[in-house]
């Protein structure tokens, strides 16, 4: 399936039935007086956040949603029916905007999480509830009101613990699908991956977490080139970042130059993203003869910050891949504990 994470929708609410004016007819009744009943209220359309999707290609194909209207009332204080609302299914983590304003309107990020997007329209009153003690005959009702009209625009941002950084190439998706049952597009050549992936990570009985390859992230992605100013929204759901710089002999400059190039493009896209908890991996580590291996990582150990966590993994020989996993573990633990504390 395509990764969509943006789609626009127009969402109509139904209009509220009519009210009556009536007046009882029968035998032997001659001061019936009004039975004119309420009109129902307009269908909703609803917005709920689901497990089940995981894209917004759905809304691609139905761009219009809209609902029914009440039923006008009836004689004999029979009250119109209720229109039901209309359900829009869309993915855990998806942004509700304004697509006329831009703004936020609501961020649905848990499972059966409700939004009103457009509200049905109030019922019509009939004649019997403008009955009084001086008023015994009345003739008058009200009409139903008219649902709400609105375009929104949709994005989606995933909800991961652990986001995957690095450049083109790095090992994101062999490693993603070394640690979990994602199963990527892996070849060996940049922009490999063009939709981010997200992976359980099975903890056993301890649980397990999500993981979400960020694909597309080059110098400038900030600014839109590539395709990291597409994705790089997703990284701001994440907990912690683990940041790949792989050791290969094909890259073009040194794994300390992309290192602070990735996190130049974060503090500029969002100044907030740097600050997450980060681990540093070196990924494919089986290129480099095992002689050479502990100089290489401690001299670059040396160049980076001081209290960076930083760790050596080869994916395809599935070295170091269990430690990888506990520490992450260990590192959303913390996260966890500091947001509690902070309540």
């Amino acid at each position: 399936m395509r990764f969509i994470d943006e789609a626009r929708i127009h969402v109509l609410s139904g209009k509220g039935g009519d009210g009556c004016a009536s007046f009882r007819r029968e035998r032997f009744v001659p001061f019936g007086g009004p039975d004119g009943a309420d009109g129902g209220r307009g269908g909703d359309v609803v917005l709920e956040a689901t497990s089940r999707k995981n894209t917004l290609q759905h809304l691609r194909g139905k761009s219009i949603w809209k609902a029914r209207g009440g039923q006008p009332g009836r004689t004999r204080n029979c009250t119109g029916a209720c229109a039901d609302p209309v359900i829009v299914p869309v993915p855990v983590g998806t942004r509700i905007f304004c697509d006329e304003s831009g703004e936020q309107l609501m961020d649905l990020t848990s499972d059966g999480q409700k939004w009103v997007a457009a509200k049905g329209g109030a019922r019509g009153l009939g004649n019997l509830r403008f009955k009084s003690s001086v008023n015994r005959a009345p003739t008058r009702f009200t009409h139903g009101k008219p649902g709400e009209d609105r375009r929104l625009r949709l994005e989606l941002m995933l909800m991961a613990d652990v986001g995957l950084l690095g450049f083109p190439n790095a090992g994101k998706s062999t490693l993603i699908s070394c640690i979990s049952a994602a199963r990527p597009k892996v070849a060996d050549y940049p922009f490999t991956t063009l939709a981010p992936s997200l992976g359980v990570v099975d903890m056993g009985a301890d649980g397990a977490f999500t993981v979400a390859d960020i694909p597309g992230l080059i110098r400038g992605a900030a600014q839109g080139a590539g395709l990291g100013h597409q994705f790089l929204r997703h990284v701001r759901r994440t907990k912690v970042l683990l940041h790949l710089l792989s050791l290969g002999p094909e890259e073009s400059e040194g794994p300390i130059e992309r290192y602070h190039a990735i996190r130049a493009e974060l503090a500029e896209f969002d100044p907030e993203l740097p600050l997450k908890t980060e681990i540093i991996l070196f990924s494919k580590l089986d290129v480099i003869s095992p002689d050479e291996r502990e100089s290489t990582i401690a001299d670059l150990r040396q160049q980076l910050p001081k209290d960076s966590r930083i760790l050596a993994v080869s994916a395809i020989a599935g070295d170091g891949l269990a430690e990888l996993k506990h520490i992450l573990w260990a590192a959303l633990s913390e996260v966890v504990e500091d947001v509690e504390n902070d309540v």
